[in-house]
């Protein structure tokens, strides 16, 4: 990270990988150490009138990455602040507008960050991982979740992603937790 930014005076990071695996919680720790960017993912699922069966066959169609593109990395990439408005999924609305100043390092977290129409704006690529029973066991451990949800819907849909994507094998880092 230290390198990027030496080199290009800024580092644009993806955190990508499988529900469970500690992508937040890794973003926490590195927002805590370094002054960054962070903008989560799951602010940028689809709304309910955007999952129509088409976009929903597509590996990784369950975010929106042209909003994500257009109110946060575009203009970041650009050397502009950004600003957004989260989705809720509880609300099924989008919530206030969010500030993301751009700041030396910007982590974008989440499952599906490195789509394909977003891998070039990133410096950096990491793919977090763990195996399916500690994911499950995580994923129990949140409040309001639904497991049963994650394990007929979420989770093959992000699987379907990764294995079209074949991001394990592409991301520069890969972190086992």
């Amino acid at each position: 990270m230290e390198a990027i930014r030496a080199r290009k005076g800024r580092a644009f990071v993806a955190l990508d990988g499988r529900c469970g695996s500690c992508k937040t919680t890794l973003a926490a720790l590195l927002a805590a150490r370094w002054d960054c960017t962070l903008v989560h993912a799951d602010d940028f699922f689809l709304r309910p009138e955007q999952r129509t069966p088409e976009r929903m066959a597509q590996p990784g169609g369950n975010f929106d990455r042209e909003r994500f593109l257009a109110e946060v990395l575009s203009p970041l990439l650009e050397g502009r602040d950004a600003s957004y408005r989260p989705y809720d999924c509880h609300a099924g609305a989008l919530k206030a507008p969010v500030a993301a100043p751009l700041r030396p390092v910007v982590l974008a977290e989440g499952s599906y960050t490195c789509h394909p129409d977003l891998w070039p704006c990133y410096d950096l690529h990491v793919f977090l991982t763990a195996p399916l029973e500690v994911r499950l066991e995580r994923l129990a451990r949140r409040p309001g979740v639904d497991l049963e949800a994650f394990r007929t819907r979420w989770i093959p849909l992000e699987e379907a992603y990764f294995a079209a994507e074949r991001l394990e094998q592409r991301c520069e880092m890969v972190l086992h937790f």
